[in-house]
């Protein structure tokens, strides 16, 4: 399994493949702190972000095969639809409640777009078609990709309205997912082997982050106020793990009995959301509370 919440991951397993009653269980474990979401009636469930309130996005695959977002908060959900869509991706919220994402339109390009007080705003970089926005901060500062004229991925910081480039020297590919209050920001870039190593952004300086014992770190993609990292690992059989990294010390975290585990967000009161394949190779959505 690959990680959904990743942008680019995403829009190809959804172009290569493919408001209902809200439904959300406990995972039935012991550990009580797990709690499965599942859109009622969807084939599929993704957590990608989570605020301080406990507001949760994500993404949803309905019966007919259309993806929508979605936004779960006090128990209910919400579908998220940008006028035009024909598939949507929510993927991070922020205290304020703006939440960023990507969406499809009929000829097939791909925009960024902004929901803040039940308006939508399309943000595209100038001169291209293929445009997302991932994580967003208190400030209002947005991560994102874009694809140029080549279909060359490149990431960006858009902060008071200027496009400025994210690129780690040396990588074959640098993407770009969540910052938080300071400006801190994870994310993955591909080396020159052709491995994804998480990477953090801080103060002007990219430190690789690769996670002891995994065969692959697939990469960083949340972080909150303290530093506290989210990501995924793949181990030697090709299996997703979670971790969590703060004050340096890494900790594996998979849902009960599933048989992979991606880690997409975490807020400040440490609530962690994500997803996770069972047996049968359903994906679910999950909330981690603290």
């Amino acid at each position: 399994m690959t990680r959904s919440n990743s942008t680019l991951t995403t829009i190809l397993l959804v172009l290569g493949w493919f408001l209902l009653s809200p439904q959300v269980r406990a995972a039935g474990d012991a550990r009580e702190k797990f709690a499965q979401i599942d859109v009622s009636g969807a084939l599929f469930t993704v957590a990608n972000g989570i605020n301080p309130r406990g507001d949760i996005v994500g993404a949803y695959l309905d019966s007919s095969g259309r993806l929508h977002g979605f936004l779960l908060s006090k128990g209910k959900f919400t579908t998220i639809d940008p006028p035009g869509a024909s598939l949507t991706v929510a993927l991070h919220i922020n205290p304020e409640g703006v939440i960023t994402g990507l969406y499809r339109t009929s000829n097939g390009n791909i925009h960024g777009f902004l929901l803040g007080d039940g308006e939508f705003l399309t943000i595209q970089k100038p001169g291209t078609t293929f445009t997302v926005l991932d994580g967003i901060n208190p400030r209002g500062d947005i991560t994102g990709e874009y694809r140029d004229a080549s279909d060359n991925v490149h990431s960006f910081l858009l902060s008071n309205g200027s496009f400025t480039p994210i690129a780690k020297p040396g990588a074959a590919l640098t993407d770009v997912e969540g910052i938080n209050p300071r400006g801190d920001i994870v994310g993955f870039y591909i080396d020159s082997s052709s491995n994804f190593p998480g990477l953090l952004l801080s103060d002007g300086k990219f430190t690789t982050i690769d996670v002891p014992g995994a065969a692959q770190t697939f990469g960083c993609f949340g972080i909150n106020a303290r530093g506290d990292i989210v990501g995924s690992t793949i181990d030697s059989s090709g299996n997703d793990h979670g971790f969590l990294l703060s004050d340096g010390k890494f900790t594996t975290i998979d849902f009960p009995e599933a048989v992979a585990t991606d880690l997409n967000d975490i807020n400040p009161s440490g609530d962690i959301v994500g997803q996770y394949a069972d047996s049968d190779g359903n994906e679910h959505g999950f909330l981690l509370s603290k």
